[in-house]
């Protein structure tokens, strides 16, 4: 059975999150963390202060040596709020390489919020109907709107509990002022969510992260509430209580150690505000998070039978069809350019011999392959490429982002080579297939020249060198969808080595 690693670099703590999928489910095996306030110089003066760095560094080399142990199969690295701001991303990056081999993937706020959903769903067996889910980490706070595990909206704001308190809050207990100052900025940056939150009328709110676990331990311990749920007047009252003391009696509270407790009136702060400026009655702590979500979509992507797998294939349906729509894209068209090249996929596999990810690959190309017309029609396919790559797409990563635009790319009169710039811009074992791909959902796309849906279905009948593609038509005939598929047989011979013939049945 497949071991996955997650690690989880955040701006006040990094953990470690390992676990072995046995029969469709994750089940873990080792988990670490270490605060190390990586943020901490970041949102003083927009640098990685080089002892927080140093001390990241001997943390990631101890997750190492565990992950080397426990015979990992995949690693996956993930930077958050203190790497996205940070002047020297780059040389952490380097040294992170250097260190231990793994590649360090800094993700945006919403990508965040995405692999968040993504851990939480999964382990549920039936989403809320209207769902809010609160991740407030050391630099920033997602907030993720959700309906029956559809995401329809993230918005990330900077409200980290390390940023707010190295902002805001410079003595011991925090002075009147501070306090003033502090509330008065989480008002206003709550204010740009609450009014699309109260509208949601959210059933479940859901927090997740070390804020969260600690107030709602810190509301039992101190006999405000009962159960794993925090009330929006348990929150208040939290967050009153906490702003008088100082840390060392902070620390005292069950639930809050000593490092929490100099973070924690910044983030009893925004959970207080957030929950009464968005019309919420409180919420519920969930030990679920940013590391589940890494170790949910790697098991995803190796077995297609695993409920955080639908999940994740109704995240990037999701986010291919808002993108089209955003742009102005003929969907009627672009679902049926889809529907012929994965039959073609699927009926030329002996031929292509591609994996299933190019399916994925080719079937989102064909969604988008024309969102570059709401910049300008005229070369529309180098603005496709243009969007798709830059665009937030979620579930997907930043290079599959770049293979889908460089299929959408040659979707026009330019056919791609080795030797062109975008291709060789990507990693070398890949490129003939993206080249493979680009052939297949050429084929589909003259196939419905028309933009009228004229082939109601195709078959594919391969025989020593050639492949003929049957074509059903509709009660108006194709010719000219028989034309345009004639014009894709050179490339097509070029690429598989194939002829490629078309036949009316």
């Amino acid at each position: 059975m497949p071991v996955f690693a997650a690690v989880d670099i955040g701006s006040n703590s990094v953990r470690l999150s390992i676990a072995e999928l046995r029969r469709g489910r994750l089940v873990a095996l080792h988990q670490d963390r270490e605060v190390t306030r990586l943020g901490e110089g970041v949102f003083r003066d927009g640098n990685l202060d080089p002892q927080a760095m140093a001390q990241t560094l001997k943390v990631l080399r101890r997750f190492h040596r565990a992950v080397q142990s426990h015979a990992v199969d995949r690693t996956r690295v993930i930077g958050t709020s203190a790497l996205r701001d940070s002047n020297s991303r780059r040389l952490f990056e380097e040294w992170v390489k250097t260190v231990t081999g793994w590649n360090l993937e800094v993700v945006s706020g919403l990508e965040e919020g995405r692999l968040i959903h993504l851990g939480v769903v999964s382990n549920m067996r039936t989403p809320p109907p209207k769902m809010l889910l609160i991740d407030l980490g050391g630099g920033s706070c997602e907030l993720t709107l959700s309906e029956k595990g559809h995401i329809k909206e993230i918005v990330t704001l900077p409200l980290g509990a390390v940023r707010l308190t190295q902002e805001f809050i410079h003595h011991d207990p925090p002075t009147k002022p501070e306090l003033k100052r502090l509330h008065d900025f989480i008002v206003q940056e709550a204010a740009n969510v609450s009014r699309k939150i109260t509208r949601a009328a959210v059933r479940a709110v859901i927090a997740t992260s070390g804020t969260a676990a600690a107030l709602a331990e810190a509301a039992q311990s101190l006999h405000f509430s009962r159960g794993g749920g925090v009330s929006l007047a348990v929150a208040e009252k939290l967050s009153r209580r906490l702003a008088k003391m100082t840390d060392r009696q902070r620390a005292a509270i069950e639930g809050i150690n000593s490092k929490r407790a100099q973070i924690i009136v910044a983030g009893a702060a925004v959970y207080a505000h957030v929950l009464d400026a968005c019309g919420l009655k409180g919420f519920r702590y969930s030990p679920l998070g940013l590391r589940d979500g890494i170790l949910a979509q790697m098991a995803a992507e190796y077995d297609q039978h695993t409920r955080s797998h639908r999940q994740l294939e109704a995240d990037r349906q999701d986010v291919l069809m808002n993108t089209a729509r955003r742009y102005g894209v003929d969907l009627e068209n672009a679902e049926q350019v889809r529907k012929l090249a994965l039959t073609l996929f699927d009926q030329t596999r002996r031929i292509h011999g591609l994996s299933k990810d190019c399916r994925e690959w080719i079937a989102a190309a064909a969604i988008l392959y024309e969102v570059g017309t709401y910049i300008n029609p005229v070369g529309l396919h180098r603005h496709a490429y243009y969007v798709i790559s830059r665009s937030e797409l979620f579930g997907f990563t930043p290079l599959q982002r770049k293979i889908i635009a460089t299929i959408a790319r040659f979707q026009g009169n330019s056919k791609p080579q080795f030797r062109d710039r975008l291709i060789k811009m990507l990693p070398a074992q890949i490129r003939s297939d993206v080249i493979k791909s680009t052939a297949l959902l050429r084929v589909a796309r003259a196939l419905n020249q028309g933009r009228l849906s004229a082939v109601e279905s195709i078959r594919v009948v391969a025989r020593g060198g050639e492949v003929t593609l049957n074509v059903k038509a509709g009660r108006n005939g194709a010719d000219l969808e028989l034309w345009a598929g004639e014009k894709e047989r050179a490339y097509f011979r070029e690429v598989f080595g194939r002829e490629l013939d078309f036949k009316l049945v």
